[in-house]
């Protein structure tokens, strides 16, 4: 379990990422892709990516990339600098500038848990050939396995935004805090990441705390291992319904889709989806559109059926998001 100890500085000084980090999503889907899990939403892509690693021509340029990121367990703190917070370039840039005692230091604990390639020892002494070869493989490997997703990405990542502005909007930062269960638990100036693969405590001696929404972030949220660096704790959001390139919602097109999206013909269902474009509950969109309760529940479920909406259950509230296609049509 991973303790992460608050003082009320730091709680006034928690907030949450403005938007996906392109970084962080780099390195968790190379994780995702080499780990032995099956999510069906993710079938695709991992089948997909796989496919075009294999046929690249230059593919033996992600054998140190993939060495770094193992499925499980540690990997370098310095693929995933705070400057990737502004840009996929500033990143980059951010990993070739990396110090040489950095280097040295994530990658002898890396190399006492997985093997390394001999490429990893020119990498560990700061050779600037070698981190330009590894940067230009990432900016590959991004091209090939995230960025035809991005739109995806980003819509997930601005829904659970909503969702956490919600909680801080009904119950400041520490509604924002409780917000994260059930694989995190708030109490007593305390965050407990409850399935963490180490035992060990975070303190954030008033430096605040970065909560960053990831996509390919898997079950188990992940800080960084340094205690220097600015903290961080990277989160999974709602995937939406999976990938396909471009955005789109991966769906089979199948007679209970067009059966649902027939459904949404009428003014009201438009309106609910209009007061979902910033997060709406139940009762609120009742309350807007002078509906009964009953009756927005109703139109909510078959718009969620048809892939438009997200919902999520906190407590004796439902709160609605648009998804990428709910917010197409809106916009249509």
């Amino acid at each position: 379990m991973l303790k992460i100890i608050f003082s009320s500085e730091d709680i006034l000084r928690t907030r949450v990422a403005p938007a996906a980090d392109p970084l962080w999503e780099l390195v968790l889907s190379v994780h995702l892709l080499q780990g032995r899990g099956r999510d069906p939403l993710m079938t695709t892509w991992r089948r997909t990516v796989a496919h075009g690693l294999r046929s690249d021509t230059g593919a033996e340029r992600y054998r140190l990339l993939l060495a770094l990121n193992p499925p499980r367990g540690y990997f370098p703190d310095f693929l995933t600098p705070s400057a990737s917070r502004d840009g996929f370039e500033a990143g980059l840039e951010a990993v070739r500038g990396t110090p040489a005692d950095m280097l040295r230091r994530d990658l002898t604990l890396l190399a006492g848990e997985n093997p390394l390639p001999p490429s990893a020892t020119a990498l560990a002494r700061g050779e600037p050939e070698m981190l330009h070869h590894l940067t230009e493989a990432m900016a590959r490997y991004q091209s090939l396995a995230v960025t035809p997703y991005w739109t995806r990405v980003q819509a997930a990542v601005e829904a659970d935004r909503a969702r956490r502005a919600r909680a801080m909007l009904d119950g400041g930062a520490e509604g924002l805090l409780a917000s994260l269960r059930p694989s995190m638990r708030w109490g007593g100036g305390v965050l407990e990441v409850l399935d963490y693969p180490d035992t060990r405590e975070l303190h954030l001696d008033g430096r605040g705390l970065l909560l960053v929404p990831s996509f390919f972030c898997s079950r188990t949220p992940v800080a960084l291992v340094d205690p220097t660096l600015p903290p961080v704790l990277v989160y999974p959001v709602d995937r939406l319904g999976g990938l396909m390139p471009g955005g789109g919602a991966a769906r089979d097109g199948g007679a209970g889709q067009s059966e649902a999206l027939a459904a949404l013909l009428g003014r009201t269902r438009a309106s609910v989806l209009q007061a979902a474009d910033e997060g709406c509950t139940t009762g609120e969109m009742a309350r807007r559109l002078h509906i009964s309760a009953a009756a927005a529940s109703q139109h909510t479920t078959v718009l969620r059926n048809a892939g438009l909406l997200v919902s999520h259950r906190d407590r004796n509230t439902v709160l609605h998001t648009l998804t990428p296609l709910g917010r197409a049509v809106l916009e249509s």
